[in-house]
């Protein structure tokens, strides 16, 4: 079998990326048309968009580091993916531009004159102000960049056989993912704050960044999960991937949705413990009306019910059903990323507004497109990596 060839020819993934673009199309379009009519609602589920294509890509990168680090079957089966993934972040940065032209429409503390008679928000100027949130934001994406351009460079090189296969070899991208993954948790953290906390900055929660952090993780095993089983009959994945990798990955998705249920819940009780009248009302605005339909779906809808299907070993082995599963969560995801933004506007009437839908249709739409041409560029497993070799010297059949 040729080792660096491309995956070409590919039918599962050519209506993968025919269906991408017809999805960027619609969604984009009908936001555009949803931009006239209300613009400020456009740029807040533009950021909901941009959020969910932001987790699908730096999730991937943190998991690429983290199998770098730690080795295992199901790394690399999956380490493709996380790659192409992560070399999508050009673009999740070109998502976030827009939102700067609008700012005041999505950060109340960026419109002129916002912390005048707002005594908390004078406190927090010498960090929420325009220019160093920009600052700041451009350092993020400038480092998460260099871990998957050194990460990604290193793959490629190996993938010609430019890296030998000395085992050796492969230190040159631990010696990138242990302090990059460091990096990646600090620099999640902040953005997490910036990004979404700041959006009601009278609001603060320690926990919050890790979860945002755990919650980009459960959407790229999600996501690795569905792609694995789109293409679970193409060379030369269909050569190595068993029922035994799914199993690994349906443990690894459960035990990221425990640690999200687990993060979620002790955010909630430590701030409804404490009571305090900075804190408290963001949840408020989440329990009562019909944002509390929403917080119950999601309690049910990304926790309870993968919780319990993914208990199963019989599901977890059977790609099909792990798949839906895993699908299930990632719109559990999008919900979730809903009910982080949308709850700090005030707006009448069905809490999830149809921009919500299709803005970050549009964008997913866009980002699948190109990860689709960003995967086939390259085969789908890193057969010249020597723990590969190593891992399935005995397995291909």
């Amino acid at each position: 079998m040729e080792t660096h060839a491309v995956t070409t020819d590919v039918p599962a993934l050519a209506r993968l990326q025919q269906r991408a673009l017809i999805l960027a199309v619609v969604g984009l379009v009908a936001g555009g048309a949803g931009a006239v009519l209300n613009p400020d609602q456009f740029f807040r589920s533009w950021l909901v968009g941009f959020l969910l294509c932001l987790a699908l890509t730096t999730g991937s990168l943190a998991l690429l580091m983290l199998q770098h680090l730690s080795g295992g079957q199901w790394g690399l089966i999956g380490r493709r993916i996380f790659e192409a993934a992560s070399r999508n972040l050009p673009v999740v940065m070109l998502f976030f531009l827009p939102l700067l032209f609008r700012m005041p429409s999505v950060y109340h503390w960026a419109a002129p004159g916002a912390a005048a008679h707002d005594e908390i928000l004078q406190q927090k100027a010498g960090y929420l102000n325009v220019p160093f949130f920009i600052g700041r934001a451009v350092f993020y994406f400038l480092t998460w960049m260099l871990c998957t351009f050194m990460l990604n460079k290193y793959s490629a090189a190996q993938e010609r056989g430019e890296a030998g296969m000395d085992p050796a070899d492969t230190r040159q991208a631990r010696v990138v993912a242990a302090p990059g993954l460091l990096v990646y948790a600090l620099t999640i953290s902040f953005a997490a704050v910036d990004w979404v906390m700041s959006i009601n900055a009278h609001w603060f929660s320690t926990i919050f960044g890790m979860l945002l952090m755990v919650s980009q993780g459960l959407t790229a095993f999600a996501f690795v999960i569905a792609i694995l089983a789109l293409l679970i009959e193409t060379e030369p994945l269909a050569s190595y991937l068993t029922s035994r990798h799914f199993h690994d990955f349906g443990k690894l998705l459960l035990a990221f949705v425990m640690l999200w249920a687990y993060l979620a819940f002790s955010q909630f009780l430590i701030i409804w413990g404490a009571n305090l009248p900075e804190e408290i009302p963001w949840y408020l605005q989440r329990i009562r009306g019909p944002w509390g339909y929403v917080s119950l779906l999601l309690a049910f809808g990304q926790f309870v019910l993968p919780f319990l299907l993914l208990l199963s070993r019989n599901l977890k082995e059977r790609a099909s059903l792990l798949a839906k599963v895993a699908i299930g969560v990632l719109i559990m995801r999008l919900i979730d990323l809903i009910w982080l933004v949308e709850p700090n506007y005030e707006r009448a009437g069905f809490p999830i507004h149809w921009m919500d839908v299709a803005v970050p249709g549009g964008l997913l739409g866009v980002w699948l497109f190109l990860f689709v041409r960003q995967l086939r560029s390259r085969s789908l497993l890193p057969l010249n990596d020597p723990f590969f070799k190593k891992e399935f010297a005995h397995e291909a059949h």
